[in-house]
């Protein structure tokens, strides 16, 4: 009943989703889990094209047109492009359509880009896509001093959050969430050599930190809450 209980609360955060119509550029694959993970978990989401522009490319791309494909249309483009001529090329193409663009892990202007995947806050623009993938949002249950189970709310779009939340369940609280950071971290496919100076962390690392946090924030509202009853 627990489980049934929690996954209702999911449904009812998905409710009412319009299908959102998403393309996806990617550099020799480099969007491949993401997309694996939006499919798996993805809902009221349609990723209606990827456009993968091959490489490698020289240091300096200066022609990124010869190398974008500028007809599409969508609600949302997920930027996987690493060379950054190229990406700055899509962003622009997409500012002048008006479709938002999600950037991770990048530094350009015209675009959401969060340190991670896993870092994107809430922003209306982003649609379905934005208020089920981003910074991670549990929902626990806890029996005596284990986590019984574990729902997700919004989870890092390769899918981490979910596959890892299984993994938890059953272990004692303090056990829960050293191996929740751990195994993020262990599975993570960010590069590690990327770091940001706000935070001091590698991505690598940012990635295990929020969700141990979600896990946290998870705990404490449960405690809070006779275990029994869940919001309807």
């Amino acid at each position: 009943m627990a489980r049934e209980a929690l996954e209702s609360n999911q449904k009812r955060c998905n409710r009412e989703i319009h299908m959102q119509r998403i393309i996806v550029f990617e550099e020799q694959g480099s969007g491949k889990r993401k997309i694996e993970g939006i499919g798996r978990f993805g809902q009221g989401i349609e990723i209606i094209k990827v456009i993968d522009v091959g490489g490698p490319f020289p240091e300096f791309v200066d022609e990124p047109e010869v190398i974008i494909d500028t007809d599409f249309s969508a609600d949302l483009c997920l930027n996987y492009i690493r060379h950054p001529d190229l990406s700055l090329y899509l962003i622009e193409v997409c500012n002048k359509k008006a479709i938002p663009v999600v950037a991770s892990g990048q530094k350009v202007k015209g675009a959401f880009t969060p340190f991670t995947c896993c870092g994107l806050g809430h922003h209306p623009s982003l649609g379905p896509y934005g208020r089920q993938f981003g910074v991670p949002e549990l929902e626990v249950l806890v029996e005596g001093g284990k986590i019984k189970v574990v729902s997700v709310l919004r989870g890092a779009p390769c899918g981490l959050t979910w596959d890892v939340a299984e993994a938890i369940e059953g272990l004692p609280v303090d056990e829960a969430l050293s191996t929740f950071g751990r195994l993020i971290q262990y599975e993570c496919v960010a590069d590690p050599a990327k770091f940001d100076p706000i935070s001091q962390k590698s991505q690598l690392h940012f990635a295990g930190d929020v969700h141990i946090r979600a896990l946290k924030k998870a705990i404490s509202l449960c405690e809070k809450r006779d275990s029994n009853q869940w919001p309807s």
